[in-house]
């Protein structure tokens, strides 16, 4: 029984979060390995025939196909779970087939769809451009404007898709009360969570029924694999989500399963070390006078709704500049540290231009209405020494003329 104490619901419940990131889920072989192992197989064998039938059935527990199951995939799965808090898990193979997966598993022809107008590209272009030829009615809402998610509402309304904080922008969006709103209108509320990881919000805590993650980012972290989660109840990824999965085939590998397994260890550490440079580089950029978004600033216009669902400021830094994209670029192309790339959520600090990477997909006028300039940029703060970050930003901002 010891051997996989981390699959043990009764063992679990009175681990913390740190613990968990180490130890849930975790399933040993017989050969009692200490590190999870990778279960690279594709199919797996039976006994005999009925008990290949019993599981197909679901009448017995067991594998199938790995398009499905795999030992180390679920060990993820489970890890990732008990870190969200929640019933169940499904990892994907990045982030956007966890969010297309979400919604496509989620939504049929003739159904309508309210989303947050601030997201990452390429969920703008899923909710506006591709749902639609699927006969999937989709509206687009100020997030923060409580009032038109009210107002957005149809009968034939199924779900609330939003992210907090956005990308690029840094809005806040109150989870509660978006959840309540949606809930009183029978739909499933859904939240990307890529920008904060578990380590710094849970909206299932919060109120909102499935969370959807690019595990590329804070949870693999050190730049190495593509994937992504799907987190929610048991009952709807069964009757849901599993069925959509078995057939379209979204899952994650297990060697990035087992790679995500890995940096799960020391997801917690990683995180909050980042979380306390970008609040550094964050006070810096503001006192030499940059326009700053930072929901750990004081400054932010939202920060005190951060921080009732936030533990910590998060490692995504927004500023704009008044000199447009060239006086953007300029300092981009004069950063010495600091990486020029549209990642995020890594051990090294990136930083990128949205308006021509991240968001060149959609068009100027949602751009606009997304908050994105021409002389904004997106900084994701890793884990170097934070005095190094301000050194190289400042030489950059004085040769960008700032």
């Amino acid at each position: 029984m010891k051997r996989n104490a981390g699959q043990d619901p009764n063992v679990t419940a009175h681990w913390r979060p740190a613990t968990l990131a180490v130890r849930g889920g975790t399933m040993r072989s017989d050969f009692g390995e200490t590190s999870e192992a990778i279960f690279m197989t594709s199919g797996y064998a039976y006994d005999n025939a009925e008990e290949a039938a019993a599981r197909f059935r679901g009448e017995r527990p067991g594998m199938t196909y790995s398009r499905l199951q795999n030992p180390t995939v679920e060990m993820l799965e489970k890890r990732i779970a008990l870190l969200e808090g929640a019933e169940a898990a499904r990892a994907t193979a990045s982030g956007m087939a966890a969010m297309s997966a979400m919604l496509l598993s989620t939504l049929s022809a003739g159904d309508h769809l309210v989303a947050g107008r601030s997201l990452f590209g390429s969920c703008r272009v899923l909710v506006d451009t591709i749902l639609p030829r699927f006969g999937i009615e989709t509206t687009t809402v100020d997030a923060r404007d409580l009032d038109a998610w009210a107002k957005a509402r149809r009968p034939n309304t199924r779900a609330f898709f939003l992210e907090t904080p956005s990308n690029p922008g840094l809005e806040i969006c109150d989870i509660r009360a978006i959840s309540d709103i949606g809930h009183d209108a029978g739909a499933l509320v859904m939240v990307d969570n890529a920008f904060a990881s578990p380590v710094v919000q849970r909206p299932l805590d919060h109120g909102a029924d499935i969370v959807a993650y690019s595990a590329t980012k804070l949870m693999d972290g050190q730049g190495r694999v593509l994937a992504g989660a799907v987190v929610g109840p048991e009952k709807w990824m069964n009757d849901t989500y599993l069925a959509y999965a078995r057939h379209t085939g979204p899952n994650l590998s297990p060697f990035n399963a087992w790679v995500v397994l890995k940096s799960l260890e020391t997801l917690d550490l990683r995180v909050r070390r980042a979380c306390e440079n970008a609040m550094a580089v964050a006070q810096f950029l503001e006192s030499r006078g940059v326009h700053v978004l930072y929901p750990g600033l004081a400054s932010h216009p939202q920060h005190a709704l951060a921080m009732r669902q936030m533990t910590l400021g998060g490692t995504i830094i927004a500023l704009f500049l008044d000199g447009g994209r060239p006086q953007a670029h300029a300092l981009l192309d004069a950063l010495t540290l600091i990486d020029i790339s549209n990642n995020l959520g890594d051990s090294r600090t990136l930083m990128t231009h949205p308006a021509s990477t991240t968001h060149f997909s959609v068009s100027a006028a949602i751009q606009a209405e997304m908050g994105i300039t021409e002389g904004m940029l997106r900084l994701s703060i890793g884990l170097e020494d934070p005095a190094d970050l301000i050194d190289d930003l400042d030489r950059a901002l004085k040769m960008a003329g700032i």
